[in-house]
């Protein structure tokens, strides 16, 4: 099961609907589950980023097909492949 973290910034017009923003994230949560994702946490952060998602489940052209959420306008993001100890050990084994 790979996991990700998606960085997320509010756009303009996401900014100016915060409020809705815990009903859109709801929604999300909806459509990654119909992709067969499972939303583990989302946090809204201070900082340089707005939101941080905390996704598991597919593969890379699965979570792909969530980058839909950024047609509506609300947020940008960017998406990390995360790797467990035992996943990254795996890797460093194939290294030459």
């Amino acid at each position: 099961m790979s996991t990700f973290i998606s960085l997320l910034n509010f756009t303009d017009q996401g900014i100016r609907n915060v409020k809705e923003s815990p009903n859109r994230a709801e929604a999300f949560k909806g459509l990654a589950s119909k992709l067969g994702l499972a939303v583990k946490s989302i946090h809204w952060t201070s900082g340089a980023y707005d939101m941080v998602v905390i996704t598991e489940g597919g593969d890379e052209a699965t979570m792909a097909a969530l980058l839909s959420v950024g047609s509506l306008g609300n947020v940008r993001s960017q998406t990390l492949r995360a790797y467990s100890a035992d996943e990254i050990r795996k890797i460093i084994t194939l290294m030459p």
